[in-house]
């Protein structure tokens, strides 16, 4: 069982959307292509992976330093057996990546592992015949996945030409679709707009309750601090990361005076961050979400660790709601039994969807049960992943 080759691109998701600290004209995302010896019902099994927006592409790390440590890469460091079955071994593979690597640095090195250990666990479970949540159930030991995953519709950004009407709307078309939960973006504008802006949130949602608000490390403590305070009344589902995410003196004094939940952890890389997270920023477990995102922090198998090490600090996984809003998570929701999961139904598309068949309703959407990660069920997606190879290439 053999790797034959590694394909990667960048694409671009540029869009003329902003949140309060940068706009998304230049960003784009990093695709790759894991191209196996493995035939199944006639096709070779191929793992695709692809990195999540926020972050750039890091094609010079890929083709610089990790895909030729895994194209150069023993057999025997890549492949193990699962209830009787051989496969690749994503956990192994880590090693493998990581060698000679030192630690600290958790940054754009973090995202090229991820996307290359998102690449494996599709191919994994590909060749085992199952979707990825029950492959991880099988590797990590786990209760079976459940079958329904809590999702919220993340939106609300800012653009030029963007009225509080249109917000409405945009916030309407995502409660037909079947979300009862909303995000929509703060910090880009000024108290008095923003506070409008959530207003009108709450007015199409229902409930303050089923509105969080994101202002992506914009503030510093004495703005955060006023901006806290006016949106207390309001009891939001959530006020993501007011301030830098490596400022937990910020954070900590925040949670001092602030009532509501507070979510963060998206731009945090690795176990050891989030370790320092929950040991100095003063978060709370029984109110609190963490968000890291498992594509942008090493992978799967960093992600279990870290949740792991949440355990010992009394951090619940129904506490981990990942960033992202792609299916890889979708799966890691349902098998590690998350709190639920982002999903972005009207940007950063295809990146930001899932299955075309996905049933959405009351805030839930079924599981994938295509074997892998199910990317090939997003037609849009899998067109771009696809034109990384051509099967007949490797006949």
């Amino acid at each position: 069982m053999r790797l034959l080759d590694v394909r990667h691109d960048s694409v671009s998701i540029g869009a003329s959307i902003k949140n309060a600290y940068i706009d998304f004209s230049e960003m784009s995302v990093s695709v790759v292509a894991l191209v196996t010896d493995v035939i199944r019902d006639g096709r070779r099994v191929i793992g695709y992976g692809f990195s999540s927006h926020g972050r750039y592409a890091v094609n010079g790390l890929l083709a610089g330093r990790f895909i030729p440590r895994l194209l150069n890469a023993e057999e025997r460091d890549l492949v193990h057996e699962v209830n009787g079955t051989e496969t690749f071994n994503p956990v192994r593979a880590l090693e493998v990546l990581m060698k000679n690597e030192k630690p600290g640095g958790h940054g754009e090195r973090a995202t090229a592992v991820g996307v290359l250990d998102m690449a494996l666990w599709d191919a994994a479970s590909k060749v085992v015949g199952k979707p990825l949540a029950d492959h991880l159930s099988d590797v990590f030991d786990l209760e079976p996945p459940e079958e329904r995953i809590a999702v919220y519709a993340a939106g609300g950004y800012y653009s030029a030409d963007k009225s509080t009407r249109q917000l409405r709307d945009e916030l309407k078309a995502y409660l037909d679709a079947g979300f009862e939960s909303v995000k929509i973006k703060v910090g880009g504008a000024p108290i008095v707009e923003d506070l409008k802006r959530i207003e009108a949130a709450i007015d199409v949602v229902g409930s303050g309750g089923n509105v969080a608000v994101d202002a992506n490390g914009r503030f510093d403590l004495a703005s955060a601090l006023e901006f806290a305070k006016e949106i207390e009344p309001y009891d939001l589902k959530w006020f993501e990361e007011p301030g830098d995410p490596h400022d937990f003196v910020l954070q900590a004094a925040l949670g001092s005076s602030y009532k509501g939940a507070f979510a963060t952890g998206e731009n945090l890389f690795a176990s050891a961050e989030a370790r320092n997270l929950v040991r100095h920023a003063g978060l709370n477990p029984q109110k609190d979400f963490l968000q890291f995102d498992p594509v942008l922090s090493y992978g799967i198998v960093e992600y279990v660790r870290t949740l792991e090490m949440l355990d010992t600090y009394g951090w619940s996984p129904r506490r981990c709601i990942p960033h992202g809003g792609h299916q890889l998570s979708l799966h890691l929701a349902a098998a590690m039994r998350l709190g639920g999961n982002e999903a972005y139904p009207g940007v950063f598309l295809p990146f930001g969807g899932f299955g075309d068949a996905a049933k959405l309703q009351g805030g839930y959407v079924d599981r994938p049960k295509e074997p892998g990660i199910g990317l090939e069920s997003n037609a849009r997606l899998f067109e771009v992943l696809a034109g990384l190879v051509e099967q007949d290439q490797f006949q």
